[in-house]
């Protein structure tokens, strides 16, 4: 099973670090991205939209992270990570949204202004960050984990660019709900890391 990977991006990462915790092997393809690599073959052939994480699992190709980490959780690492009843999945997925946007707009995009250059109107995803580090501070005040009051996949779609947004100049000194969230993520067995955290 391969991964077509960036080190830097947190959607990358999000999978390796899942891959870890559940002990599931995968073979690290790296891209260079700076070159272009996931513009041209083989990467744009597996996903034509030309973005990183690309999961390959014999016949099975997958991009997008959060759909990689419920096909990895599904597939490989029991109910754990990915319950069998549909409103635990529910619980589960309404993460995974949260991931794909409100984390994706604010945090990342932060990010991606602050480390990367990129152009995007950092005011508004300034304010994007603000509402959701206060909504997760609120949840992570009465909650230790996400969803269903243990690690699930929803922690690990929505951990990494919540952990990086200090790259793109977030304090997150105020969050004391979320700071022990994420030494209870650096806690679990078979943690890894990556830059930045």
């Amino acid at each position: 099973m391969k991964l077509y990977d960036l080190e830097l991006s947190g959607n990358c990462y999000k999978v390796r670090l899942f891959a870890a915790l559940a002990k599931i092997d995968l073979e690290i393809v790296p891209v260079d991205f700076l070159d272009g690599a996931h513009k041209r073959e083989p990467v744009i052939s597996l996903n034509p939209w030309g973005e990183l994480p690309v999961l390959v699992d014999g016949e099975v190709i997958l991009r997008d992270s959060q759909a990689i980490l419920v096909y990895l959780a599904r597939r490989y690492a029991g109910q754990a990570w990915w319950p069998e009843g549909a409103a635990q999945q529910g619980e589960v997925m309404q993460w995974l949204s949260v991931a794909s946007n409100e984390v994706q707009h604010g945090p990342n995009a932060v990010r991606l202004v602050d480390k990367f250059g990129y152009e995007i109107d950092k005011p508004q995803a300034m304010r994007l960050t603000d509402r959701i580090l206060g909504l997760l501070e609120s949840h992570l005040s009465s909650h230790d984990w996400l969803a269903l009051g243990r690690p699930t996949i929803a922690d690990m779609a929505v951990f990494p660019y919540v952990a990086l947004c200090h790259e793109g100049g977030v304090d997150l000194s105020p969050y004391q709900a979320l700071d022990q969230w994420f030494n209870r993520i650096k806690g679990l067995d078979h943690y890894i890391s990556m830059p930045g955290l």
